[in-house]
């Protein structure tokens, strides 16, 4: 069974949102870190202080094909119009694994078996 990882950087009002499409296709732990970022385009200002916004960042340990499709029901979260994004969501491939509950792996193994079907 191969393993990707899934980080997903979205705005903090849609974290909950973002977690529950996750969990809903078969993620099973979320790591949820706070986070802060800087775009390209200009920062809002109020009375001459900045403000950038609040960030969450969404990191998961998935089966390679439940990723694409977490990938996808996340991204339609944050870009709902197929035009302007409020976030970023990617997979990176992993080659080596440990720790994983051994009980979140036999769920992976149901889906892969479910989604042969």
């Amino acid at each position: 069974m191969k393993f990707s990882a899934l980080a997903a950087i979205v705005p903090e009002d849609l974290e909950q949102e973002c977690i529950d499409a996750a969990r809903e296709l078969g993620a099973g732990g979320i790591t949820v870190l706070a986070g802060r970022g800087i775009s390209n385009t200009a920062r809002k200002t109020f009375f001459g202080l900045t403000y950038d916004g609040s960030q969450s960042v969404l990191l998961m340990v998935l089966e390679k094909g439940l990723s694409l499709e977490i990938l996808k029901a996340i991204q339609k979260v944050i870009m709902p119009d197929n035009r302007d994004s409020s976030g970023i969501v990617f997979t990176l491939p992993l080659e080596h694994l440990g720790g994983i509950d051994f009980s979140q792996v036999e769920k992976f193994e149901q889906h892969l078996k479910d989604s042969q079907e």
